[in-house]
């Protein structure tokens, strides 16, 4: 029988491909990020704060922290 043997990679190639493909991704978030109208921005930026507010509706009340009297005297 004869063993076959792992395929030669260039690692000169590869590691640009690397580079590249996370170019490509960081390229992708900047689309999302910036390459949105005015109206959308909008939109997104109300649902945000309203989500927040409905966030901090919700929160507890941190307990009161105990006072200390006896500093005044």
């Amino acid at each position: 029988m004869r063993e076959t043997k792992g395929e030669i990679v260039n690692l000169r190639r590869a590691r640009k491909e690397k580079a590249r493909a996370a170019a490509a991704k960081e390229a992708a978030a900047n689309r999302a990020k910036s390459g949105r109208t005015r109206a959308g921005r909008n939109a997104s930026g109300q649902a945000r704060a309203l989500e927040e507010k409905r966030l901090e509706a919700h929160r507890r009340e941190a307990a009161a922290a105990p006072s200390d009297d006896r500093a005044e005297e």
